[in-house]
């Protein structure tokens, strides 16, 4: 079968991490999976494939689309999408990451193609394995701590119980992201992904 995009969620291995900020794609990539296997339509299939990463096949919007996890810590994680995309023929133009953003307040997201790392490990990492900036990046916002020596450790707190309700917000929107720009292209789903705001903080305004 041919693929025609993967979509990776950034994050860290292990239960300690599971709900850290850190692990934003990993909460999202979970989402998605649990929304696929659900749905017959969506051809959810776990896929055996020795590898750092654990990689599922599914159908969304009726493109055939790869999603992982890289299981290598947010450091590494090119070398999975690396390998990935050797084995399946995905050019680095068809990849989407899902990744915390600190310069973007919980809440907001935004979607793009290419830019700079802003000194997130895991893009530098798959943009130095795949040899180019010019993968998809949804940018979920986290917000940055007070003081910049702050933020190794805010990253890797886990949400407060607010933070984890807007989270589970975000990850939902990215989902529905992802099939609008299957579906309909970039242009939507950009439109839809950079304008979103829970309905948590909307209840707030």
């Amino acid at each position: 079968m041919e693929y025609k995009a993967l979509i990776a969620g950034l994050g860290n291995p292990g239960p300690e991490y599971a709900k850290t900020r850190h692990n934003i794609g990993f909460m999202t990539v979970d989402a998605l999976a649990e929304i696929a296997a659900s749905r017959k339509s969506m051809r959810y299939k776990k896929m055996d494939i020795s590898g750092d990463f654990e990689l599922f096949s599914i159908s969304l919007a009726g493109t055939n689309v790869l999603v992982t996890k890289p299981l290598t810590y947010m450091n590494l994680s090119g070398k999975a999408v690396a390998a990935i995309c050797g084995k399946f023929s995905i050019p680095v133009t068809d990849v989407y990451v899902i990744h915390d953003e600190l310069d973007l307040p919980c809440g907001r997201m935004k979607f793009k193609k290419g830019g700079g790392n802003n000194g997130h490990r895991g893009l530098e990492s798959i943009q130095g394995k795949m040899e180019s900036p010019n993968f998809f990046r949804i940018r979920i916002g986290i917000g940055r701590p007070e003081f910049s020596a702050q933020v190794k450790d805010y990253v890797l707190e886990e949400f407060n119980p607010a933070e984890l309700e807007i989270a589970g917000e975000m990850s939902a929107a990215a989902i529905k992201g992802l099939n609008l720009n299957f579906r309909r292209g970039q242009g939507p789903a950009t439109q839809f992904m950079n304008s979103f705001v829970p309905d948590v903080i909307e209840t707030e305004l």
